[in-house]
């Protein structure tokens, strides 16, 4: 993987080549930003450069034995670790990465290491409720891992996907290393919720903030992905949110069923807000907390933007909006309901909803006190 395969973050990119040229190679880093951000891929094109004998240009050289190894995920001074599970596993059964690693490799190929963990939990086939962990006995096995000596790379690296589904006993055992490592070993933690990580182990890293992808490159790549219409192609990047994957979704037209049933679940919700049909809105929760969690967050993030457009229809900047059909016909009905008044308080209870979800929360009770809540913000002003 190297830097020219990422899409965009130019400025990242200098940033990471740099440092590394000035020898500046924190031993412990957390990288953060959402999958389609592209995260995963820039940790990974990071070690291949720090490993690369021949880099030039700003870039790895690709081509000698440890560029390959990197890019396979198959390099002997590369450690993987990972969220695993399985269905039917028995009690006190402990999961490691390496009984899974063939399968990562696999879909890191595909996907140029832009993948969700839901499509790595569906490789995993864990089915709607079932979740990936890192447990305690992986964290033993980091420190056994990191306590040989490098084989063929200046580096030993830990590459930890996702640390945030350690558990706490997991997270505790590998706080001395973080802050003591061997010589030569680097650690690379990439997080998309890194706050739920220990405080002391955000103390512990130098965050490389991995920000979205800019509006302009996700419209380039729409049209290079078969959107002739510019327009379209505008309109994709705008939706997108700086996310690649959400990109892919909207050009395959994947989640045109999905946003429409967003779409309705959120007229209903307002609907029955401003009307205060409060047992209606019970059973308004019941009907979310049907959906898998990965719909119960695509539902929470469409909520954010449709409000969002609200709230600028609301103030009189239409032409900074990217609404059409229903969407824009019901957010113009709606937008006297969203101002400076509630939308700051609106958005942060979906994010404290979302948070509840992504915790494994009660969906049922999650969802009812969202409702109830929402409804008591929703006046007109």
């Amino acid at each position: 993987m190297r830097f020219a395969d990422i899409i965009g973050q130019e400025d990242l990119k200098r940033h990471l080549t740099r440092s590394v040229d000035a020898g500046r190679v924190s031993h412990a880093q957390l990288f953060t930003g959402a999958s389609g951000y592209g995260s995963l891929a820039l940790a990974v094109a990071y070690v291949q450069y720090l490993c690369c004998r021949h880099r030039h240009d700003g870039d790895s050289c690709g081509e000698c034995p440890d560029c390959r190894q990197i890019e396979a995920l198959a390099h002997p001074d590369l450690h993987l670790v990972f969220p695993v599970n399985k269905q039917g596993k028995k009690s006190g059964e402990a999961m490691l990465s390496d009984e899974f690693l063939p399968q990562f490799r696999e879909l890191f190929a595909e996907r140029r290491g832009y993948f969700s963990s839901q499509e790595w939990y569906d490789r995993l086939d864990l089915g709607k409720t079932l979740k990936g962990m890192i447990s305690a006995r992986e964290a033993d096995e980091i420190i056994r891992k990191l306590s040989f000596k490098s084989f063929e790379a200046d580096y030993k690296t830990m590459l930890v996907w996702l640390p945030e589904t350690m558990n706490e006993e997991a997270s505790n055992k590998i706080l001395k290393i973080l802050e003591e490592p061997w010589e030569r070993t680097l650690f690379i933690l990439v997080s998309e919720r890194p706050d739920r990580l220990l405080p002391t182990i955000l103390s512990r890293t130098q965050e490389v903030a991995v920000p979205r992808i800019a509006p302009e490159v996700l419209e380039a790549e729409a049209r290079r992905r078969g959107v002739s219409d510019p327009v379209q192609a505008r309109n994709m990047a705008r939706l997108s949110g700086g996310d690649l994957l959400e990109l892919e979704h909207l050009v395959a037209g994947e989640n045109d069923a999905l946003r429409k049933e967003y779409f309705d679940l959120f007229c209903a919700l307002m609907r029955l807000s401003y009307n205060d049909k409060h047992l209606e809105l019970i059973g308004w929760a019941e009907e979310v907390a049907q959906l898998s969690r990965e719909q119960q967050q695509g539902f929470l993030r469409n909520a954010a933007r449709l409000l969002r457009e609200s709230f600028m229809l609301h103030a009189g900047i239409p032409q900074i909006g990217y609404l059409w059909g229903e969407e824009l016909g019901f957010c113009s009905k709606f937008a006297p309901f969203v101002g400076t008044q509630n939308i700051e308080s609106l958005i942060a209870e979906i994010e404290r909803t979302g948070a509840q979800i992504a915790q494994n929360g009660n969906p049922t009770i999650v969802f009812t006190h969202f409702a109830l809540t929402v409804s008591k913000m929703i006046k007109h002003l």
